[in-house]
């Protein structure tokens, strides 16, 4: 060969070379893009394969979720015995004819300090509800109460007494013409109020709901 055929065969092989690295580069090309997908798809499900253990983990050492506790419900009072509910029932009638004389009583009291009820009037009704208060006392005194109603039993005589002490001191004003005997009665009757009320909220919780 001269050098024309040296230089057309160099060219030739340049020439091929050119085709063959531009053949391998668009061979290859394809290839490489292929392992980049598939290399980030596995990194991609490791992932999610570490997530999901850890997870898992996590779940396993918190445990189960406790559940939300409740208040305790109040114990139900128990049902009275028959010997108490004989007491309670004899209680009754006198318990209603206290109250009546007690409400009336207080009422004439307020007429009274708004000038709508004169002395003699309310002089009437202190003198009754006096009378209705003597004979609860006796009549209560009378009942035997079951041993478990004892101190109820003597709480409302107390207050039965406490109101006749009341009245008492509402007839003195009748006496000296001083209303200030409304004044000093007023403690005796509120106590006897608040002794009933809590014997009656034991007895009758229809008529004295708790607070």
């Amino acid at each position: 060969m001269g050098r024309k055929g040296a230089a057309s065969l160099e060219g030739l092989r340049a020439t091929g070379d050119g085709l063959a690295g531009k053949t391998v580069y668009r061979v290859r090309w394809p290839f490489s893009v292929k392992n980049s997908v598939v290399a980030v798809a596995v990194l991609a499900l490791l992932g999610i394969v570490a997530f999901a253990v850890t997870r898992e983990a996590t779940t396993t050492v918190r445990g189960p979720i406790p559940a939300v506790s409740r208040p305790p419900s109040a114990p139900q009072k128990p049902a009275f015995t028959r010997a108490e509910e004989a007491y309670i029932q004899a209680l009754w009638p006198i318990h209603g004819e206290v109250e009546r004389s007690t409400v009336r009583l207080s009422l004439g009291k307020i007429f009274y300090k708004t000038n709508e009820m004169g002395k003699a009037d309310l002089k009437a009704r202190v003198d009754k509800a006096l009378a209705t208060y003597r004979t609860a006392e006796v009549r209560i005194g009378a009942l035997q109460p079951p041993p478990s109603l004892q101190r109820a039993h003597d709480d409302y005589l107390a207050a039965v007494g406490l109101f006749q002490k009341s009245a008492l001191e509402v007839l003195k004003m009748f006496d000296d013409g001083d209303d200030d005997h409304l004044l000093a009665a007023y403690p005796f009757s509120q106590e006897a109020s608040n002794k009933i009320r809590e014997v009656g909220a034991q007895f009758w919780q229809d008529e004295f709901p708790p607070n």
